[in-house]
């Protein structure tokens, strides 16, 4: 049997350093813009999203469907 090893992704400031957990909710900073995640998952997929009316649309699989997916903008 193999064994379930998942990536894991940490929340990491700009300067690769661990984010406080004292500043969550806070928008970031000019000197910490962007982040590292560290989360445990089954799958995942790089897409661009699309313009629809007013809003973005990323299509997902159909068997993805009434499972819980988390979004992360990279660029």
């Amino acid at each position: 049997m193999v064994e379930d090893k998942k990536p894991v992704l940490t929340l990491m400031n700009a300067n690769h350093e661990p984010a406080d957990p004292s500043e969550a909710g806070r928008p970031p900073t000019a000197s910490s813009s962007r982040v590292k995640f560290e989360i445990y998952g089954e799958e995942m997929i790089e897409k661009r999203v699309k313009a629809s009316g007013n809003s973005g649309r990323v299509y997902l699989p159909p068997d993805w469907v009434g499972h819980k997916v988390k979004i992360i903008r990279i660029d």
